[in-house]
């Protein structure tokens, strides 16, 4: 029995973080987590700063995931506030967030491929994923960060002209990804490397708490689209695709289908968006309150807990992202695997670092934990 590192500085891993690997021969036996290479201490950074201000900060939790974080950002003000966005705004968010939905997959879908070492799929997905990069674009001026949301609605409408665009992009994404879905289900090279690796069974899917395509893939059907409606997505009809395989072939088919089924949900928003405004005015200040948002991202269930004290900074905000509460999911569907399969497990939670990653110091004099941004920690201790 022998411990192998793995990270934080890996090929495999596109962010910095840590495993450490118990291994018999070549299969995995046990492994360790150790996060925390990431931090940046944005929680503390919530607090410094207004609620305004905070939507820049909230968008930069994650780059993938820009519009999901804000949309759960601006829910929780609202929430805060009493306020509720326009019909025509909530529509569009939906609009956004699906066209999100659909690059994020496309991206994984390629950083899959890649990792099993087929890497001409890899240049076909990113390809392709740049028709909707185009699409977010022309609607938001931005290719990643949209800053489309704002308290109480979103910044900018979407024309007849830009309808027409999307919905021919859309097109193409349709037709192309179900001749992608037909290859995944025959390719040689894709089903030796994902069919039956890294299992996660329906019943230790539930147990440890596993969220979005991971929980899905595992025949759970779970959507906080479906379960807790946001947005406008109460009046909108779509499928939460589901796969009973638990490995990673079924992760990619669930999100293959996924961005077909985003496709529809976008062409129906499109079709019924309503008239009128985008967005209404608030106050700069927020009454006292507490109150938890979740919006489902592409990787599943994203929780924002908001705290106000009456002021125009909030009192403590807490974020908990997705690829956080797949991590005890993923070190199960670890154990048993071989060492050549832990890269394409690994990538099968599409996991963000940057977005999860927390730290926590301990003061061993006393036992106190506290959450410290660097600059308070340089502070005490140079006084100390």
């Amino acid at each position: 029995m022998i411990k192998v590192p793995f990270g934080p500085q890996h090929p495999a891993l596109k962010e910095p973080e840590n495993f450490t690997f118990e291994i018999d021969g070549d299969i995995v036996v046990a492994v360790k987590p150790r996060i925390g290479y990431n931090h940046r201490g944005i929680e503390k950074a919530f607090e410094q700063r207004t609620y305004i201000q905070n939507l820049y900060l909230a968008e930069r939790i994650c780059g993938i995931c820009s519009d999901a974080h804000t949309t759960c950002y601006t829910q929780a003000v609202e929430s805060l506030l009493g306020v509720e966005a326009p019909p025509r705004a909530r529509y569009i968010r939906v609009i956004v967030a699906e066209l999100e939905r659909i690059h994020s997959h496309s991206l994984w879908l390629g950083i899959a491929a890649h990792e099993i070492g087929f890497d001409t799929l890899f240049f076909y997905y990113w390809r392709d994923r740049e028709v909707v990069m185009d699409l977010l674009e022309s609607i938001s001026g931005n290719r990643v960060h949209y800053a489309m949301n704002t308290i109480g609605g979103v910044r900018r409408d979407i024309s007849p002209e830009k309808v027409s665009m999307i919905k021919k992009g859309l097109d193409f994404l349709e037709e192309r990804m179900k001749r992608y879905i037909e290859m995944m289900k025959t390719d040689q090279t894709v089903l030796k490397r994902t069919e039956g690796v890294g299992v996660l069974k329906r019943r230790d899917a539930i147990d440890l708490c596993a969220v979005g395509p991971t929980l899905r893939a595992s025949g759970v059907k779970n959507d906080v689209r479906a379960d807790d409606p946001y947005a406008a997505y109460d009046e909108i009809p779509f499928n939460v695709v589901t796969h009973d395989g638990g490995d990673v072939l079924s992760r990619i088919l669930v999100r293959c289908e996924e961005i077909l089924e985003s496709i529809e949900i976008t062409r129906y928003a499109l079709d019924h968006m309503p008239e009128g405004m985008t967005r209404v005015r608030v106050p700069m200040a927020v009454p006292p309150g507490e109150t938890v948002s979740r919006v489902e991202a592409p990787r599943g269930e994203l929780i924002h807990y908001a705290k106000s004290n009456g002021t125009a900074r909030p009192e403590r905000y807490k974020v908990r992202s997705p690829t956080l509460g797949n991590i005890p999911a993923l070190c199960k569907m670890l154990i048993g695997c071989h060492v050549a399969d832990i890269p394409i497990i690994l990538a099968g939670i599409d996991p963000c670092f940057a977005c999860m990653d927390r730290m926590t110091f301990i003061d061993l004099r006393n036992g106190d934990e506290w959450v410290w941004t660097m600059q308070e920690l340089r502070r005490r201790y140079r006084n100390d």
